[in-house]
């Protein structure tokens, strides 16, 4: 089974995600694939700076994450542009690693994708887990965690979709406004329920 994990910033999700790793289950992480497939000596490294120059390379030949997030920046077009190369590439890459974690026999594989409903990627799973927290919660965490104004922690929640459209939309819910220990209750019993194996 393909489970599509997803949340909100500051949900909790990577410590959901870490949990799944730590017990052995196959987990897929859209933001490592992204990394990934920008790197030197990529399809999408090179599709990259011929679309946005060689400025956005760094002394040590990676592409200047900083530069390329200046120049899209509120620029819509440069950023769907920017979108156009990198979303195919990760998700090539995900599908790769699907397949080789099914062809080594595992049962069960995690498709941490952050931002599985904004790119409308829910034909790449079976299931989807939600990571739930109140918006309040959420805030606070995110202020607490990256030092932001509460201007800046509203911008960065208000740029995704409501985590309570999300919870509306998945087959599971994890509601992580309590304490680790909780969650992690949550999803044994889910992983009972739906009888996911390694």
């Amino acid at each position: 089974m393909i489970i599509g994990l997803t949340g909100g910033i500051a949900s909790g999700k990577s410590t959901i995600a870490n949990w799944f790793i730590k017990n052995d289950y196959t987990v897929i992480d859209a933001d490592k694939s992204a990394r990934k497939v920008v790197e030197p000596g990529e399809e999408a490294y090179f599709k990259i700076v011929d679309q946005f120059g060689k400025d956005v390379i760094a002394e040590d030949g990676t592409i200047d994450r900083a530069k390329l997030g200046a120049l899209i920046f509120g620029d819509e077009t440069e950023r769907k542009k920017l979108n156009a190369i990198i979303h195919p590439a990760v998700r090539q890459d995900m599908l790769t690693q699907k397949d080789e974690a099914i062809a080594n026999g595992k049962q069960t594989i995690i498709l941490d994708i952050p931002l599985l409903f904004e790119s409308k990627l829910q034909w790449m799973v079976d299931k989807i887990v939600v990571v739930y927290v109140e918006e309040e919660t959420q805030r606070n965490r995110l202020m607490k965690r990256n030092d932001y104004t509460e201007e800046e922690a509203n911008a960065r929640i208000s740029s995704q979709i409501p985590l309570d459209e999300k919870k509306d939309q998945a087959d599971a819910v994890i509601d992580n406004n309590g304490t680790v220990d909780e969650s992690i209750h949550q999803i044994k019993e889910l992983l009972e329920t739906w009888q996911l194996k390694v």
